[in-house]
C-alpha cells in the first residue's frame, strides 16, 4: 500500500525538521514494516489502526524476530513521531503510544579513543599539513582526510553536520565555525588557532586543485575531483585514518570521535550545559550520558591509587 500520511511525514520530517536522509530511509523502513504486520489497504484503515493494542501486537512481534529492544524502542518512537504528526493534521486526538510499555535497554556507554592515541595520530600526519606540500593528487587527499578527521575531533560534530558544512561557515576572525544541527539549530564552535591554520591550508590546497578561490557557498569538504564529501566517505575516511595509527582498536567512527572529544571535555573540567551547547543537545539528559564515562575512569583511579585499595581494602599503613 502506498500511503499518502507516511510521504507527507517523511517530506515534513526532511524539509520541516531537517532531519538526514538515512534517519528519513529509517523511519520509511519503520513505517511501511508496520503497514506490512497491519495489513491495511488505505490510509483510513491505517490511522484507525493506530491504537494502544494494535501498537503493543505490534511491539510483540518485534521482539518475536529477536530484535534487541533498542531496535523494538526505535520502531515504536517512530510511530510515536508519526502519531504526533497526525494530530497536528487533525487526524488523531491523541498519542496511542503514550499507552504502550516499552521493553526496558540496557544503558551503554558511549565508547571514545584513549588521549594518547589521539595525539600520536596527528604527531604522526602532522606532515600532511605543512605549509608547502607537493600539489599531487595523493598529496590532497592525505591533507583532506586528516582535515576531515581534524575537524570531527576539534569540534565534535556529527557526520551530516560536517557533510553540511560550507566554506563560509569558518569565521577566521572570530576564530568559529557555525554549524547547522538538528532540527535545523544553529550553533557556533570556538576553534584553536591550531585549528584554524590547518583549515586554512587546507581550502588553499582546494583552490589550487580547482585552479582558482571557490565561492563561500561551495561545501567546504570535497573530493579530489571537485565533489562534496558523502556520509559513506566520512566514514571511510575516520576507519582508514585510525586504522592505519597506533592504538585505536574497537570501532572506529566519526560519532566515537564526537564522544572521545565530550568525555575528554568533562574529564577537564568542562560543566555539562557548556558541553550541551557545545555538541548542539537538545536537552542535558543526553550529555549526562559522558558522566558515566568519567565515574568508570574515577573508579580505575580508586583502585590503583587508593591507600585502602592497594591493601586489598584492609586498615593499616
Amino acid at each position: 500500500m502506498e500511503s499518502r500520511l507516511i510521504e507527507k511525514y517523511l517530506a515534513y520530517i526532511s524539509t520541516v525538521r531537517r532531519y538526514s536522509d538515512r534517519t528519513a530511509e529509517i523511519y520509511r523502513s519503520v513505517l511501511e514494516d508496520f503497514v506490512s504486520h497491519i495489513q491495511v489497504s488505505d490510509d483510513n484503515e491505517l490511522a484507525d489502526s493506530l491504537r494502544p493494542n494494535i501498537i503493543r501486537g505490534y511491539e510483540v512481534s518485534l521482539m518475536e524476530r529477536k530484535l534487541k529492544s533498542r531496535t523494538v524502542n526505535l520502531h515504536v518512537s517512530v510511530l510515536s513521531g508519526f502519531c504526533r504528526f497526525l494530530i497536528r493534521e487533525g487526524i488523531l486526538k491523541s498519542n496511542p503510544v503514550r499507552l504502550v510499555k516499552r521493553p526496558r535497554t540496557e544503558k551503554r556507554l558511549p565508547d571514545f579513543f584513549r588521549e594518547e592515541d589521539i595525539r600520536n595520530y596527528f604527531a604522526v600526519t602532522e606532515a600532511y599539513v605543512s605549509d608547502t606540500p607537493d600539489q599531487t593528487e595523493e598529496s590532497y587527499i592525505r591533507r583532506l582526510y586528516r582535515a576531515v578527521v581534524s575537524t570531527l575531533y576539534n569540534t565534535g560534530i556529527r557526520r551530516s553536520e560536517l557533510v553540511g558544512l560550507k566554506r563560509g561557515d569558518v569565521d577566521f576572525s572570530r576564530s568559529v565555525m557555525r554549524v547547522r544541527g538538528k532540527g535545523d539549530k544553529m550553533r557556533e564552535i570556538p576553534l584553536l588557532p591550531s585549528f584554524c591554520k590547518e583549515i586554512s591550508l587546507y581550502l588553499h590546497a582546494v583552490d589550487t586543485m580547482a585552479g582558482s578561490v571557490q565561492p563561500a557557498a561551495s561545501p567546504l569538504f570535497v573530493t579530489a575531483k571537485g565533489r562534496p564529501v558523502y556520509p559513506e566517505l566520512v566514514d571511510r575516511i575516520v576507519r582508514q585514518e585510525l586504522g592505519q595509527a597506533d592504538g585505536f582498536s574497537g570501532r572506529k567512527s566519526p560519532h566515537v570521535l564526537r564522544h572521545t572529544v565530550a568525555t575528554g571535555l568533562l574529564d577537564d573540567g568542562a560543566d555539562l550545559n557548556s558541553i550541551k551547547e557545545f555538541l548542539g543537545h537538545s536537552s542535558l539528559a543526553a550529555t549526562q550520558v559522558y558522566t558515566h564515562n568519567s565515574i568508570e575512569k574515577l573508579k580505575n583511579v580508586y583502585k590503583s591509587a587508593h591507600p585502602r585499595a592497594k591493601n586489598g581494602g584492609k586498615n593499616g599503613d
